[in-house]
């Protein structure tokens, strides 16, 4: 018998974490966003619109176009995180390389200031700390500017995608 506090299964029962529960009625993303129609093609490949209003038409059409920009916003909020993203890193190395630029001025001082007291023993010793540190703030700042430089602004292929919209549009 184990009691709650126990941390022991009764037997037979499952361990560890339950199973996702299944859905017994997934929801269609496509039917929802799309038309309800479907609009039947003929073998030609053009719609079958025969006996349906122009209203329904322009209906599902207008349905169609809303669905269009939805997703192409979305899209661009996609592509905008992914730049935001690179951005903040860039920032971010910047921001080190600003703090090691710190600690070799701050180094460089001190060693200075002890090579001129004690004539080089603690002051090489604080020199080559300081030097260290100067190449720490040349590698974070390369790698910044290298992440700044990747960093685009435009979302591509939302631009593209919507310069195809007109014409999808017209006829063929």
């Amino acid at each position: 018998m184990s009691t709650p506090y126990s941390g022991a299964t009764p037997a037979g029962a499952q361990q560890g974490y339950a199973a996702p529960p299944v859905d017994p009625n997934p929801q269609n993303y496509a039917a929802d966003y799309s038309g309800g129609m479907g609009t039947p093609t003929t073998e030609a490949g053009r719609p079958d619109v025969e006996g349906t209003s122009v209203g329904q038409l322009l209906g599902e059409v207008s349905k169609d176009l809303s669905t269009l920009m939805r997703q192409e916003l979305e899209l661009a909020k996609a592509e905008l995180k992914v730049e935001a993203k690179k951005a903040g890193q860039g920032a971010g190395m910047f921001g080190a390389a600003g703090f090691a630029g710190y600690m070799v001025l701050m180094f460089l001082s001190f060693a200075l200031w002890w090579a001129l007291a004690n004539f080089m023993d603690i002051g090489l010793a604080a020199l080559i700390v300081a030097i260290l540190w100067g190449v720490v703030a040349a590698v974070t700042f390369v790698m910044g500017k290298k992440k700044f430089q990747q960093v685009n602004p435009k979302p591509e292929r939302t631009v593209e995608t919507l310069q195809q919209v007109p014409g999808a549009m017209k006829p063929n």
